[in-house]
Formats: structure tokens, sequence, C-alpha cells
């Protein structure tokens, strides 16, 4: 894709300006593509956080801005690499050829790619071809780059170590589609093939998709001799700033009794494995699971019977943790208490507690410093210093504007309060202050 030296001169010049305000001022100059220079000047803008790699890379050519929003950023490419990686194996033997069926703007395709001997991208839209190929040769990567849909070059590909997938996931008329038969290419339809040429498939798909149901919908594909086509391996859900990015699934042939589900949230990682019946129990899974259903009161002292007794016995629960969003979605709250020596105030809140403060605790940690039920004077005598505060309900009857008001608390400050329900039924404000 060729940009001319005048249109390339106005973009380093106004590379760091309004693009609205450029598009509206215009340019005298006739040799400068206008159009296609506010696109490189919004992608570029949009990448200096997105991209930062790229973004200091001169010559990158971006795409229109849909694409630019719907690419993943550096931070998630990265750590689907170290997750392609540990799939090969560490032997340059192992590391044969990568195949991105759905190439895109090439961001994943790009990290994902490094140490195969042999990469293959694949994208059916005539200019972000031209776009990655480009890109592709700036960056210095040698790889071979094709124009056409996935469902044409799977049939014609020879086998590969691993095939990635990122299906579009927006229908006709521009709309978001979330299950996987929904998307284009349908994977689903695909599976057998892509079984066929592949030693792992590694999948990309909504985060708003319920992995339980895409995991189950892949077992439940079967051959002409009814035999499970793939099975599902692990399941990675990728965070960034505790906001939920993605949903990678990792397909292989082997048959195995559990998954591996990995939340990750920026640098923080959660190992669970969520098999029904293979739970393996921690030194403080039994003891504290024992007392889930039973903690009377946040606060209140519980001599627990456990080598730590000398510790823990006579201990308020006076910690308060909420996981982040990774592990919310995963839901992944049991192996959370197996892991951790916390409670789960009741089974929809998602909310722990817990008696001393973990500092490695996958989510946010606060202090509890004090506990209200609804009743009017309790809750009087409770907030009567606090004027704003930051409120959080979960399995509450109130929605925050509507629990606000009845405070009459302005939003923000250094006060948290979580409202939820309790085992026993009850309504409570938990009056925190956070950690770290």
């Amino acid at each position: 894709m060729f940009i001319n030296e005048a249109t390339r001169s106005f973009i380093r010049q106004h590379q760091d300006e309004d693009v609205r305000k450029l598009a509206l001022q215009g340019t005298k100059d006739a040799a400068v593509d206008l159009p296609m220079a506010l696109q490189q000047i919004a992608g570029r803008q949009t990448a200096l956080k997105k991209l930062p790699s790229w973004a200091a890379t001169e010559d990158i050519v971006y795409p229109p801005h849909l694409n630019m929003e719907q690419c993943s950023s550096e931070q998630t490419a990265r750590y689907k690499a170290k997750v392609v990686q540990q799939l090969v194996g560490s032997e340059p033997s192992d590391k044969g050829r990568f195949v991105d069926l759905t190439g895109g703007f090439g961001v994943d395709f790009y990290w994902m790619s490094q140490g195969f001997q042999q990469r293959n991208y694949v994208e059916q839209n005539d200019e972000l071809c031209a776009i990655s190929s480009e890109n592709f040769h700036t960056l210095g990567l040698d790889c071979t780059v094709l124009c056409g849909s996935a469902a044409e070059h799977l049939v014609a590909m020879p086998p590969a170590d691993v095939i990635y997938l990122d299906p579009a996931r927006r229908n006709e008329h521009g709309g978001r589609t979330y299950s996987i038969e929904d998307c284009t290419p349908n994977v689903l339809e695909l599976l057998p093939l892509l079984m066929e040429k592949a030693r792992f498939v590694v999948i990309k798909l909504s985060p708003m998709l319920d992995w339980r149901k895409a995991v189950e919908d892949i077992r439940q594909s079967r051959d002409n001799s009814q035999k499970s086509i793939a099975n599902v391996s692990e399941v990675h859900i990728i965070s960034v700033d505790n906001e939920c990015k993605e949903l990678l699934l990792v397909l292989c042939h082997k048959q195995t009794e559990s998954i591996k589900v990995v939340c990750v949230n920026d640098d923080t990682v959660f190992l669970a494995v969520p098999t029904v019946g293979t739970h393996s129990t921690s030194r403080w899974y039994d003891e504290y699971q024992a007392l889930v259903r039973t903690v009377p009161t946040i606060g209140t002292n519980l001599a627990l019977p456990s080598e730590n007794a000398s510790e823990m016995a006579s201990t308020a629960f006076s910690y308060l943790y909420e996981p982040n969003a990774s592990i919310m979605k995963a839901g992944c709250f049991k192996e959370l208490e197996q892991q951790f020596p916390v409670l789960q105030i009741s089974d929809n809140s998602h909310l722990f507690v817990a008696a001393n403060e973990i500092d490695d605790f996958p989510g946010r940690k606060f202090q509890i410093t004090a506990i209200s039920s609804m009743n009017k004077q309790e809750l009087r005598n409770t907030l009567k210093d606090i004027r704003q505060a930051n409120i959080t309900v979960r399995n509450f009857p109130l929605t925050v504007d509507q629990l606000r008001k009845k405070l009459k608390l302005k939003d923000g400050g250094n006060c948290f309060i979580f409202a939820t329900t309790m085992a026993d039924g009850q309504h409570k404000l938990l009056i925190c202050r956070k950690i770290g």
C-alpha cells in the first residue's frame, strides 16, 4: 500500500493533533491524500495505548477505525503468544507451522507466530491483506500472506502445528453476535477439518460468551461415527485493567478429564481446574468450607479447629475481597476458596471475607470498618460521618442509584460500601476502606 511522500510529511507534521479539527481545516496541498492521512493519524493515536511498540515504529500503516477498534491489544497478543509457545514446546522441531485463518490487522499473528519456522496469514479482506503485508515487511517478519476465505484455505492447506481463529462477531447488519455458530466463519462447521489439519486449534471468542456453553458446544460436535471431534483442554479468560477483553479456547485431540481455566488480569494469573468431583483440597478448605453457610455476622469471632488455631482462633472476619473481572467471568468461586483462606458471604454475592489480609489475592482488597442493616436508625448511626462513598451492589434488591438516593451520599471519596444479601437472607451494608 503506497502512501506518497507529501501525505507522509503531513502525517508526521500533524500526528499528535485532533483529527476532527484537521478534517475541518483540510489542506491546500493537492498531493496530500487527506482521508488516508487522517486514518493514519487516528490509527497511530489509538496505537500509542493499544499497540505501543507498533506506534513507535516508523512507516506502520493503520487500517480504518473499525479494524483498529476490533484488533487485539499488544498486551493480550503477547499473552496469547505465550499460550501458543507452551503448547508446542521449546524444541525447534516442534515449532513447524502456525496458521492464522482470520488475520485481520495482523496483531495476534505477528506475536503468536514468533518462533515458528513457517507462518501463514490468511485474510479475506484485500485492504487488510495489503496493509498487513506491508507492516510485516516493515517489522521484519518473514511470513506468507494469503488473501482468501478461511474455509477455502483450510481445505487446501498442509497440516499445521497450530491454527488460530478470531471469527468475526458481527452479522451482515453490523450487529454483535456472541454464540460460536453465529460468528464468521462458523467454527463448529469447520471443526472436523480444523482438527484434521492441526495439532492444536486456538479460538478467540467474545468475552460475553458463556465459556461453559462454548466448551459444551464443541464437545457435542460429532463426526459421522458419532465420535467426539475435539476436546477443549484450556480456557483462558483475559482481562486488562479489570475489564474482560477476550475468551480463548485451546482445542486438542487428547481426551482430558479436566479443563485448565486460567483467569488473567494484567500480571495476575489465577489457575483453576473446575471439573466436578476432582477438586483438590487445600489446607484451608475443610475448615473454612464448613463455616460458609454458618457465618452469623462478619466481625463475629470464630474459633477454627486447625493447625493454626493459636493464630486464627477468635479472629474477626474483618477483610473483604472482590475477585477480579476474569474470575468473576469464570465463576470459579469454589476454587478461590480452595486456594485462599476466604469465605464467600453467600452463593450469589461473589464477595469474600477473611480473618487476615491476603497480599496475593487476585482482586480488590478492603478492610471492613463497619456493618449495618437497612434499619433507619442503624444506618443513621453507621453513616453519620460519611458524606460520599463508592457503592457496589451484589445480590441486593436496590440498584446503585436507588441505594445512593436512599442513603443521600455523593459518589466518590475513600469510603467503599458493598450492599449484599447474607447467607441467612439479611440485607447488609459493608462499610470499607480500600487496601493498596
